[in-house]
């Protein structure tokens, strides 16, 4: 994956600073803002890492449940008449709705 981290479930982003000549990044697809930066690729890997441990350690001492990403839900806004035809285009399929955007989405991510 492009310019992303992953440890024990999370992502984190990475990003460079060419006037302070640093790396930085944030733990992805969580509400909560949590950060990290280092001098080099390898020290931005380890405070990454260490971001997300601290992160949940917080949560774990505030007796919170920590943000998982992708939940599996999602809202999207189709607008009406897209909404109509994938509406059709799913009753004719004999599938719910869901499955038939969930179906069609993983055909479009699976495609080169």
């Amino acid at each position: 994956m492009k310019d992303m981290m992953q440890y024990k479930n999370y992502y984190g982003s990475v990003h460079f600073d060419d006037e302070d000549l640093i790396f930085y990044g944030k733990i992805e697809f969580i509400r909560a803002s949590v950060s990290y930066e280092a001098t080099d690729a390898k020290g931005l890997k380890k405070a990454f890492k260490e971001a997300v441990d601290d992160y949940l350690d917080i949560c774990h001492t505030k007796h919170t449940q920590p943000e998982t990403p992708f939940k599996g839900s999602l809202n999207i806004r189709l607008g009406s008449e897209l909404h109509r035809l994938i509406a059709i285009a799913a009753e004719q399929q004999h599938v719910s709705i869901n499955k038939f955007i969930a179906k069609t989405l993983g055909k479009a991510i699976n495609q080169d």
